[in-house]
């Protein structure tokens, strides 16, 4: 489904995803057995590409059949959507030999996908990443949280079942709050002590049961950097598959430019104008660095040096 609003990298999946469909099992193993539905693989979470011959790369699509024979059975495959008549299924592969080299070779080449997704169209991005997002809830949602005993894929990959007590288990996305704090004509970045030397970002936690949007916000800026929040503005979300989270980039108004970081989450926080914002962005500032394009910081970044203070 396509929306018009801002886009962030990851987002935009043009796959229906048949949601009323997926549910009747002979229905997808009639699709997994079409000759014209197609698969993309993912191998240790790094997505098979090939090159678009313009420097860029692009989903390197083989046939679903194959993904079947190659699978083992339901565990490893996900029914992603259907690209107007044509099934789209994405197969999971682990372990230490390169599938590239082995079945299927010539296909093209596994590549990290935090590295090439500036490289990508950002429909193949959005694909990749859904696909790379549920093979995590996967890996880690094997047994039912309720009993213990293992669970089974069902739905096409979309959710488990478990074996023992029957109880279903649905993807999950845990919600994180981002924000870029402001004060007057400045606003605010911070940094972690692990980070590398110089890299900045917007701050951001995770959205706590019981709180809403705003409340997350104000509460993070508070914890992480001391400052009080008077508003809270959205600007866009990101799906985030590292491992299952969604973005939620907001700018924040706060009271004053009196931040103390509390060397917990962050060891360092800056104040930038508008100008030496669009700079940091440019990468003009010799001693920082700004989130990168794909991130959803940097648009937050973006916004604020191009757009102003929401609310004037």
């Amino acid at each position: 489904m396509t929306l018009q609003s801002f886009r962030n990298t990851f987002a935009g999946n043009p796959l229906d995803r048949v949601s009323e469909r997926r549910s009747d099992p002979e229905w997808v193993a009639g699709r997994l057995a079409d000759a014209d539905s197609l698969a993309v693989a993912i191998w240790n979470g790094k997505p098979l590409v090939e090159s678009d011959g313009s420097g860029g790369v692009r989903i390197a699509y083989f046939p679903a059949e194959l993904a079947k024979e190659l699978s083992g059975g339901e565990e490893r495959l996900l029914f992603l959507g259907m690209w107007r008549e044509q099934a789209v299924f994405a197969l999971d592969i682990e372990g230490s030999a390169d599938p590239a080299e082995g079945p299927l070779r010539g296909v093209g080449a596994f590549e990290d996908l935090r590295a090439i997704s500036l490289r990508l169209v950002p429909a193949d991005a959005a694909i990749l990443a859904t696909a790379k997002q549920m093979f995590e809830w996967r890996r880690r949602h094997r047994f039912c949280a309720s009993c213990g005993q293992p669970s089974d894929a069902v739905d096409g990959g979309w959710k488990r079942r478990c074996r023992a007590c029957g109880v279903e288990h649905f993807p999950r996305t845990d919600p994180v709050v981002i924000m870029l704090p402001y004060f007057g004509d400045r606003c605010m970045v911070g940094r972690g002590a692990s980070w590398p030397e110089g890299r900045y970002s917007a701050l951001a936690g995770f959205l706590e049961p019981g709180e809403t949007i705003e409340e997350a916000c104000a509460r993070e800026l508070y914890e992480e950097a001391g400052l009080r929040t008077v508003r809270v503005h959205y600007h866009s979300t990101q799906p985030w598959p590292y491992p299952s989270s969604l973005m939620i980039g907001l700018l924040a108004e706060v009271a004053d430019d009196q931040a103390a970081p509390d060397q917990t989450e962050l060891s360092e926080v800056r104040w930038f104008t508008r100008e030496e914002a669009r700079a940091l962005l440019d990468g003009e500032i010799a001693d920082a660095t700004a989130p990168g394009q794909m991130a959803i910081a940097h648009q937050l970044l973006r916004a604020w040096v191009d757009g102003g203070n929401p609310g004037d």
